[in-house]
This record gives C-alpha cells, sequence and structure tokens, in this order.
C-alpha cells in the first residue's frame, strides 16, 4: 500500500488490536450546519475513517433511506462545489482522519474530470468511490487520481468473479469495499451465507493486503461481530446514521450511542476474528 492516511490508519489499528468503523453520511443532508455537526460527532466519537457521499439524483446502489436524502439535498440547492466546501470544513476538523466520499460517475462527469479531482484534494480528501464506474472503466479517471494523489476505492460483491476481483486489487486503494448482501444499501439484516463470505474474504486477502471493510446492511453491533469473525477488518455503516438523524430532531446522543456502540465492537474484533480461525 502506498503511503497515505489510509495505510496509516489501517497500520495504527492493526498495531493496536483493532478494526475499523467507518461511519457514513451524506454531505449536506438534513442542512449544510447539521451536516457538519454530524461529521464533528463522528470525528469526536474516535471513528476510524469517514465515508461522505455526494447526492445524485439517481443513486442505483442506495436503498430508500439515503436515496430520500439524496433527494432532499439537491431539492435544497446543495451542489457538487458546496460538498467540496463542506469537505474542506470536515478536514479541518482533523488532519489525519482517512476522508472518501461516495459519488456517481454522472456528477463528476458533469463537474469535469480532472477539475473533480483537483479540488477533491484541496478539500482533503483521500479516496473516491465512484458506484457506478466498473473497474473495466476506471482508466478513465484513474490519471486525475493518481495525479492528485487519490486512492480510487472499488467494490467487491459476493458474485464478483475471480478475474474481475484481480482487476479490483491491482486497480484499487485504500480499502476494498465489501458488499455483505446482493442489493443496495440499507439496514436490513447481512448476507445469511457467511461461510461462502468467509471464502470470498479469504481469496481477496491472498491477492492483496488493503483492508477489507464491509458495508450494506451492518447497522450494529452484532452485525460487525458476524463479520468480524469471518475476517473482514472493518465496518461501515450509512442508513443506520440517516436514520436516526431523521427520526429524532435531538440525535445527538443516539447518534453518540451508536458510535460507541460500533467502536466498542471494532476494540474486541481482533480476538473474534482469531477465535474463529
Amino acid at each position: 500500500m502506498s503511503d497515505n492516511r489510509y495505510s496509516k490508519r489501517f497500520a495504527q489499528l492493526q498495531k493496536s488490536g483493532r478494526k475499523s468503523f467507518i461511519p457514513f453520511t451524506l454531505l449536506g443532508w438534513p442542512d449544510r450546519q447539521q451536516s457538519l455537526e454530524i461529521v464533528r460527532s463522528m470525528i469526536d466519537s474516535g471513528v476510524s475513517a469517514l465515508e461522505l457521499g455526494v447526492a445524485f439524483s439517481d443513486p442505483v446502489a442506495d436503498g430508500p433511506v439515503i436515496a430520500r436524502a439524496a433527494f432532499e439535498t439537491l431539492e435544497s440547492g446543495f451542489k457538487v462545489c458546496d460538498a467540496l466546501a463542506l469537505l474542506q470544513e470536515a478536514r479541518k476538523l482533523d488532519e489525519d482522519i482517512p476522508i472518501g466520499i461516495l459519488i456517481y460517475y454522472n456528477v463528476i462527469l458533469a463537474y469535469g474530470v480532472q477539475k473533480f479531482f483537483a479540488d477533491a484534494k484541496k478539500a482533503g480528501v483521500d479516496g473516491v468511490l465512484i458506484a457506478d464506474l466498473p473497474v473495466e472503466n476506471a482508466g478513465e479517471v484513474m490519471p486525475f487520481a493518481r495525479e492528485n494523489d487519490i486512492e480510487l476505492i472499488f467494490i467487491v460483491a459476493p458474485v464478483t468473479p475471480f478475474d474481475r476481483l484481480d482487476k479490483i486489487v491491482t486497480a484499487g486503494g485504500g480499502f476494498i469495499y465489501f458488499v455483505s448482501r446482493l442489493g443496495v444499501t440499507g439496514t436490513d439484516k447481512i448476507a445469511t451465507g457467511l461461510s461462502e463470505l468467509k471464502d470470498l474474504i479469504l481469496e481477496i486477502k491472498k491477492r492483496t493486503q488493503l483492508p477489507i471493510c464491509a458495508g450494506f446492511g451492518v447497522s450494529n453491533k452484532d452485525n460487525a461481530r458476524k463479520l468480524f469473525e469471518i475476517g473482514v477488518d472493518g465496518v461501515i455503516v450509512g442508513s443506520r446514521i440517516i436514520e436516526i438523524v431523521r427520526d429524532n430532531p435531538n440525535f445527538a446522543a443516539d447518534l453518540k450511542k451508536l458510535f460507541d456502540e460500533m467502536n466498542s465492537a471494532c476494540a474486541e474484533g481482533h480476538s473474534l476474528t482469531i477465535n474463529k480461525q
């Protein structure tokens, strides 16, 4: 792995025997100020890294919870330039935490690929996951990502064939975004075929030293424990965070409770993996 915020943070976590917790929220939702406060609460809770979304009108990888928030954000007039400005504010809160963004390719194309990656670097972004850009087309953005020292993060699904997996681990950086079940994001249960997922995780680890962080359906400590037992290096939680904020005007305490629970699971995650091997 190259020397960047991701590699430094994951090395620190491994040395301390911890798994990683990466929370997700949508930039600009429910409004700019509260969005920044959500990010601040994540950082203050000691999370491992941030995954922050840029709203898009047709978020095909996202379930109804995040899709609704994206629609509301766009309706408010919040634009890509506003998201990048908010990212700059987030970076000021912590100079060391890895910050990744989840975005769709049409948003980048409309903004201008070269300009987008240059401005993302200025905003302090470390990684970009383009949800609808397959690795086979990564060459369209790879030169601009590398020019700006930004890692391209790719998704691996339970049905990813090995030849495609080889392309992903070659082109990707930061971490592998491991989809724990087929479908869209949401707070439904993780996949029941954990033994099959474990086999795939082993195959990924044969091919790369990049950490494997699981998302899609991860919403609580029990989900995280099951995934740590089969060898993932971290978990990503998004829809549950959006639900907490939407359902409770005084969401800070409930968010802190979730973050504390997930951090606790990560603290014991290394021993869970060892005991299962």
